[in-house]
């Protein structure tokens, strides 16, 4: 039955329409932004765990730089570690030669204390941005920003990689005391005695030395899980978010030829009515 009030084929054709713009609509969108959630309107759930996992990126990269700082700091430490133990090997030297009856142990004594005063400055000078692990000015561990720890509930801890001070002051109550104390000019039994203390005082700083290089050496592997932790962010991120641009230009031209073919065929039913008036003549 054909009826000038109610147009079935022009209703139908108009819904269709409508669906197609829509269609095209959320196409276009995912051209321009190249993601297919890119708001909550989208696709709440995804949004909000693209949202979430997105700040841990932002997080774990800032912890990046921490981690490099940190390495950069520690890595001072165990270079000046190494040198003050080269310097008191040469000490070593010297105290050995002065186990020697045919010796001036006077000047020996002067090249000793000046190699005393080169650790004191090697300790002194070994800070990164003002931050020395070697001098004794401070006993707390020195704690590096490592990761973020997210559980099941959401709830975020922070772990860190704690590095050990360690004093290699050769002065009054630092870790290398005895160094200013050695005596090599008095009598066999000092001279002994520092023999004692110098092989004491080597071992405290190779020691020092090897646990620096041991928490450098986590500290790298640190940083590169988080650079290779950032990267499989991103790419979950992108797998959850991004639109498949192949698939979209696809669809966008396939939506213009159905827009077209729509547009037409609404024309065509709102021109039905103009038949009825054939009827009438």
């Amino acid at each position: 039955m054909s009826s000038i009030l109610t147009n079935n084929g022009a209703m139908v054709a108009l819904e269709t329409l409508r669906n197609i713009n829509r269609d095209l609509t959320t196409v276009q969108s995912e051209i321009s932004t190249g993601k297919k959630v890119s708001n909550a309107k989208d696709n709440a759930a995804i949004w909000a765990i693209s949202t979430v996992m997105s700040t841990d990126v932002s997080s774990f990269q800032q912890i990046s730089d921490s981690l490099t700082l940190g390495s950069s700091t520690v890595g001072v430490a165990r270079s000046a570690a190494e040198q003050v133990t080269k310097v008191l090997q040469s000490v070593k030297s010297l105290v050995v030669s002065a186990q020697e009856a045919n010796v001036d142990r006077t000047k020996i004594d002067t090249d000793i204390k000046a190699l005393a005063a080169q650790v004191t400055s090697i300790v002194g000078a070994a800070q990164f941005n003002g931050l020395n692990l070697i001098n004794g000015s401070a006993t707390t561990d020195v704690k590096i920003l490592a990761s973020l720890d997210r559980d099941t509930a959401g709830v975020v801890t922070a772990s860190t990689i704690d590095v050990d001070r360690v004093d290699l002051r050769a002065v009054a109550g630092g870790g290398l005391a005895n160094l200013a104390t050695l005596d090599v000019t008095t009598s066999d039994a000092t001279r002994t005695t520092a023999l004692t203390n110098i092989e004491s005082l080597i071992k405290t700083s190779v020691d020092a030395a090897a646990s620096f290089g041991s928490a450098q050496k986590r500290i790298g592997f640190q940083s590169e899980f988080v650079g290779t932790l950032v990267k499989s962010l991103k790419e979950g991120i992108g797998g959850l978010t991004d639109a498949n641009m192949e698939e979209a230009s696809a669809r966008l031209q396939a939506l213009q030829v159905q827009q077209q073919l729509g547009t037409q065929a609404l024309s065509i039913a709102n021109q039905a009515p103009q038949s009825l008036l054939s009827l009438f003549r």
